[in-house]
């Protein structure tokens, strides 16, 4: 059985000359403390470190009767708890949780992991709610169907944002209504981040539930609208390569590595961004694609034949994108931002980097009759 009790002890005095109460967690044989908000001096308390003060007396006692009621109501539960355990229980039980603290942890526990695409998508959902709430703090109870109403209301609605570019400074970006696919996708991705904040801080085993609403039950999301046609012809491809750009411009970038993506068997740009020479043998790329490295036994390997007109832009930018930007995330904002341009210069419409995948895609399934079920780990010749 746990104890709880209130301590006040001579040794722990602070600079100012006050003594923290601290509510002592007893639990198999180990003591926990929490700290609380009340620090009272010398003269508060009796000659034996007790609280003399009655009006923080009634205060702690109050806090420790909701703690005994908290763990009688665990009850045969309360044997699964080590004393660490019980003691952040009943710390945390009713702490408000920062829904952006959690996204920003979260966003870097992804990039650590490699999964530098899913990472990048998620920051953007963080930005956005930012940008929504008008503050950098937001607690997970004010993601509530309600609000996810009125946010998909924002995000079909243009709007400004401010950002910080490549150069430190502030610019102000004006954003266009989302289209039907953008936003099923950006709820979608702010639903995986809800689920992973209650997965994180609930504990379904022991019935402990920090996040105890669930929105997405009355905001439904639906099927993903059907897509457009994502697929260029070869005179397309042709009409890209050939257009005309300034040397270092982000439309060079964009028109040449998605030229780079289609030779290469539609490499996507994360995978072009970590590439270096290393990745090169043998006349051959080698690497372990981003996306897919963690949910296949062969780590998602490719081995691709370089054709000889990709190997001036391989050339170009191996090992170079890192120099260039600071991380992938930079690099795929410029790489939207060059496409857009590609497709005033050419007439093209809508054309992402991604295209140069899909493309390569088509062409390999309907000219060359490649199998779909061809698996990614094979070589290409």
């Amino acid at each position: 059985m746990a104890t709880i009790s209130a301590k006040i002890y001579k040794h722990h005095k602070k600079s100012d000359g006050t003594y923290n109460v601290k509510v002592c967690i007893f639990h198999k044989g180990q003591r926990r403390y929490i700290n609380t908000n009340h620090y009272l001096v010398r003269k508060q308390l009796t000659s034996k470190f007790k609280i003399k003060d009655r009006f923080i007396a009634d205060l702690v006692e109050r806090q420790l009767i909701d703690y005994r009621r908290t763990v009688s109501e665990l009850g045969n539960k309360l044997n699964s708890f080590s004393s660490e355990a019980l003691r952040d229980y009943l710390r945390d039980k009713d702490a408000d949780i920062d829904f952006i603290a959690f996204c920003d942890e979260h966003v870097r526990k992804t990039k650590l992991e490699g999964r530098e695409g899913t990472a990048h998508n998620h920051n953007r959902i963080k930005n956005s709610l930012i940008d929504y709430f008008g503050r950098q703090a937001v607690s997970v109870t004010e993601i509530n169907s309600t609000m996810l109403y009125s946010y998909e209301c924002y995000l079909k609605s243009e709007r400004k944002m401010e950002r910080i570019n490549q150069l430190g400074k502030i610019v102000v970006i004006n954003r266009p209504a989302m289209s039907e696919i953008g936003l099923h996708n950006h709820m979608r991705d702010l639903r995986t981040l809800f689920n992973e904040a209650r997965d994180f801080y609930n504990n379904e085993d022991l019935e402990f539930h920090r996040i105890k609403h669930y929105p997405f039950k009355k905001y439904k999301l639906g099927r993903a609208p059907l897509t457009k046609k994502r697929n260029n012809s070869i005179e397309d491809i042709l009409q890209i390569r050939d257009c005309i750009t300034e040397p270092g411009s982000r439309a060079e970038l964009a028109k040449e590595l998605f030229i780079l993506s289609f030779l290469t068997c539609g490499m996507n740009a994360v995978d072009l961004y970590n590439c270096t020479k290393d990745n090169i043998i043998d006349g051959r790329i080698n690497y372990n694609r981003t996306k897919t490295k963690r949910k296949r036994r062969d780590d998602a390997f490719i081995s691709i034949k370089i054709v000889e007109e990709a190997r001036p832009l391989l050339i170009k930018y191996t090992g170079k994108l890192q120099e260039r930007y600071a991380n992938y995330g930079t690099l795929d904002s410029a790489l939207s931002k060059g496409m857009r341009e590609i497709c005033k210069r050419t007439g093209l419409d809508g054309v992402t980097f991604y295209w140069a995948r899909y493309t390569f895609a088509n062409l390999a399934r309907n000219s060359c009759r490649m199998s779909k079920d061809e698996q990614p780990k094979e070589s290409f010749a």
